[in-house]
């Protein structure tokens, strides 16, 4: 009888400990859904909160920003530092244009983290380098300020908490001074990200979906504009100054074929929203227009995608080979010349070959392997077959370059930079890329109080514009890493002198 109720009791107990286990489990799985769909909600509405509700639109602000990339943010950020109450105006859905594509880094010379590195660099070196990869026909006075404040722009985006501390090369420059996020990965992203924060703690309204159709005047002098809803309500919005931050007309085959019809057919890097408004509205004003015909093609664009592979892969070491496996030209050659010796290839095309090392320096690679355009390997003979290549040559290449690199002497294209690290860690990797429209150097001439100036050189009262709208810095050919280094620089001194304007009128 004793032994029946016992075994009746461990029955008992048994169902009652599977029953709270299952409610245990049950209630650790409900937990867990409800902390995902927490976190859901959470990363949702931390984006939508980013942007600012159409209800809340005002009719009159101090300044009205046209443009929500960098140098939009960063002017109205400096804008609002001033005591004004700044507003900004983005066409697409999302803030950060062309800023958002950028890879590479920001240029800038005798910054505190060069010094910390012990690189010696110079404002001086920075202007006679941009100038020389310009060809001579920058705008002098806007590279002299170009220059003489990129170290500051350093400082301003450290304050910001936007901290550019991991230092490389770029073509056309003889020292390190291409500033990065601090694990190496790509800038743009991390930059727009950043500013939108703080534009978001500075309680800035941020409309996107909101395009400028017109930039008002009265009695001479930028008066507001009139802005399109999501593409049906249109509304005016009235200000004291206006500054102008659309980005270039790389994406606007119209403009690009009547600026150079010989890039129609090119494929182009730039966000589609690149389409030249903030030039046409500005003519419109009776602004002149600089450089139109200087248009960048970058040598390392992903055809298929049409994507841009950052200079910081071979500023961090990686090799152009052509379809034989051999080297054709000094890979961090000014982007001008890197493009005409592709274009000299039977096909137009090349491979970027690189290592592991390579790959743990530049974060960006990590987006394009997701992208699924780099071939990968675990030997140069292996990858040289998975790219249809003579794994022979192709190993010739690499360790020619390889003893190049201990020597610090390359006899073959006398490259002297990028060449801090040989490519011999495993696995070794391989894009394939081609030239495309990436950046329109000409644009709206500014002087350096970013002022819009007029067909006789004159300031147009209350209009303003930074970044790749304008034109003049660059000259014939810009630096990678200095269109970054512009909208920082240019879009502070927008947001500054427009608070200015402002105060004096």
């Amino acid at each position: 009888m004793k032994k029946k109720w016992l075994a009746a009791l461990s029955l008992i107990l048994t169902v009652i400990l599977v029953i709270a286990g299952c409610g245990s489990n049950t209630d650790k799985a409900k937990e867990k859904k409800e902390s995902k769909s927490e976190k859901t909600e959470a990363n949702s509405g931390a984006s939508e909160a980013s942007y600012t509700e159409l209800s809340k639109l005002k009719k009159k602000y101090d300044i009205v920003i046209v443009g929500a990339g960098g140098a939009g943010m960063t002017a109205a950020l400096e804008a609002k530092e001033k005591g004004m109450n700044p507003v900004i105006f983005e066409k697409m859905p999302v803030a950060g244009g062309n800023t958002s594509k950028a890879s590479s880094g920001m240029n800038a010379s005798e910054t505190k983290f060069q010094k910390e590195q012990g690189i010696k660099d110079s404002n001086d070196l920075f202007y006679e380098e941009t100038l020389a990869g310009g060809h001579g026909t920058n705008d002098k006075a806007m590279l002299r300020y170009f220059v003489d404040h990129s170290a500051s722009a350093i400082d301003w985006l450290d304050s910001k908490g936007i901290r550019l501390n991991n230092i490389t090369i770029t073509g056309g420059m003889n020292e390190k001074r291409t500033h990065r996020p601090e694990d190496g990965s790509a800038v743009g992203q991390y930059l727009v990200d950043g500013l939108l924060k703080n534009v978001k703690e500075e309680q800035i309204p941020i409309f996107v979906n909101a395009n400028v159709v017109d930039i008002l005047e009265k009695d001479g002098r930028a008066d507001g504009v009139k802005v399109r809803f999501n593409d049906t309500t249109e509304k005016t919005v009235n200000s004291s100054a206006v500054v102008v931050t659309t980005g270039g007309f790389g994406a606007s085959k119209e403009m690009i074929e009547k600026a150079r019809p010989d890039l129609k057919n090119y494929v182009t890097t730039n966000q589609e929203g690149s389409t030249g408004d903030g030039i046409k509205m500005i003519e419109k004003l009776g602004g002149t227009t600089v450089d139109m015909d200087q248009i960048q093609v970058h040598p390392t664009v992903q055809q298929d995608k049409s994507y841009l592979i950052g200079e910081a892969v071979r500023g961090e070491g990686a090799i152009l080979v052509d379809k034989d496996g051999k080297r054709f030209v000094n890979e961090m050659d000014t982007r001008d010349n890197v493009t005409a010796a592709i274009n000299k290839l039977g096909d137009k095309s090349a491979y970027l070959i690189f290592d592991a090392g390579v790959k743990d320096r530049v974060k960006a690679i990590k987006q394009y392997e997701e992208m699924g355009v780099v071939k990968k390997a675990d030997s140069i003979e292996a990858l040289a077959k998975e790219i249809n290549m003579s794994g022979d040559t192709l190993e010739a290449t690499v360790d020619t370059w390889n003893q190049a690199v201990k020597d610090k002497k390359d006899t073959a294209f006398n490259r002297t930079t990028g060449m801090d690290h040989d490519l011999s860690k495993a696995p070794f990797y391989a894009i394939k890329i081609g030239p495309g429209i990436h950046y329109t150097m000409g644009g709206v001439k500014i002087n350096t109080n970013t002022e819009v100036l007029n067909k006789d050189g004159k300031p147009i009262p209350g209009l303003f514009a930074a970044g790749e709208v304008t034109g003049g810095l660059h000259g014939e050919n810009r630096i990678g890493g200095n269109s970054v280094a512009e909208i920082i620089i240019f879009g502070r001194e927008a947001g500054v002198k427009s608070a200015e304007f402002v105060e004096k009128n």
